[in-house]
């Protein structure tokens, strides 16, 4: 019993320690690539001029029409599964 306690203790520490090295492997490049001076130099809103922005405009649907919905998509995936079948 003794044995599984410290095989599971072992675990835990290796498995902190890689997500430790991984944290560390993954940031070191990102601000070695840049210098310093340019971190500073960049403005805060360059990566935002390039977003999309995707706008939904619709009508909410009602609750009688949202239970209509729901029940149309059962009846129509209770037919694909008896067609699927037979």
């Amino acid at each position: 019993m003794n044995v599984l306690k410290n095989f599971e203790a072992l675990f835990v520490v290796t498995l902190g320690l890689a997500c430790a090295a991984n944290y560390v492997i993954e940031s070191a490049p990102a601000q070695a690539a840049r210098p310093a001076t340019a971190q500073a130099a960049a403005p805060a809103d360059t990566s935002a001029s390039d977003m999309q922005v995707i706008v939904v405009s619709a009508k909410r649907m009602t609750p009688e029409q949202k239970l209509q919905s729901l029940l149309e998509e059962r009846k129509a995936g209770a037919s694909a599964r008896a067609t699927a079948r037979g």
